[in-house]
């Protein structure tokens, strides 16, 4: 990834994870570029009939991604939509009394941006989180994850400056499939990653 971000990109960049796997991603991103790290919290907006379904994404401040052609599919009704987006805001609230110091500003103004996942599969919270960092006046920004299908890095590109993967196969199914060990990162894990990036007190 490294060599994909040309110098004056690197120079005063700020590498952006989405929690939870994103994190570990991120932090070795940062790392790698020498760059400032941070995390953003978006969350899934799922089908009533069906919660590992996403229909579209959600921060914080209520910034949203909907794919209107699941949502008209599914016949997703605005009340419904409505209970879910105050759900999930509720638990962006709680993950990021965990995850970052109470009153803690992002610095994202005039700066480069790299937002960074473990991939991507709809891109719907990767999207939503883009929509929310674009607010923040970023001077330029970066989409940066190891694997994607095709269908969905076109989505990504209309909301970013650019968007950086390392492999994009054609015939994806799940982003698993693409890592040796896929196995769930903890809350512990992102806290100690922030912990020890001094975001967070001991």
């Amino acid at each position: 990834m490294k060599d994909r971000i040309n110098k004056q990109e690197q120079k005063g960049a700020l590498i952006i994870g989405i929690p939870r796997g994103g994190v570990i991603t991120a932090d070795i991103v940062a790392k790698k570029l020498s760059a400032d790290f941070e995390i953003v919290i978006p969350r899934k907006l799922t089908d009533q009939d069906n919660k590992e379904h996403a229909i579209g994404a959600i921060m914080e401040d209520g910034t949203t991604y909907l794919d209107q052609d699941v949502t008209n599919h599914l016949q997703i009704s605005s009340e419904y939509m409505e209970k879910e987006k105050s759900y999930q805001m509720q638990e962006i609230t709680r993950r990021a009394s965990l995850f970052r110091k109470p009153g803690l500003q992002y610095n994202v103004k005039g700066k480069t941006v790299i937002l960074v996942d473990d991939g991507v599969a709809t891109g719907a919270t990767i999207i939503a989180a883009a929509r929310w960092i674009r607010k923040q006046q970023p001077s330029r920004l970066i989409i940066a994850v190891p694997v994607a299908p095709k269908d969905t890095i076109n989505l990504l590109k209309e909301e970013c400056d650019a968007v950086e993967v390392i492999t994009n196969p054609s015939n994806f199914h799940a982003v698993g499939q693409y890592y040796q060990s896929f196995d769930p990162v903890t809350d512990e894990q992102v806290i100690k990653i922030m912990q020890d990036r001094n975001l967070l007190p001991r």
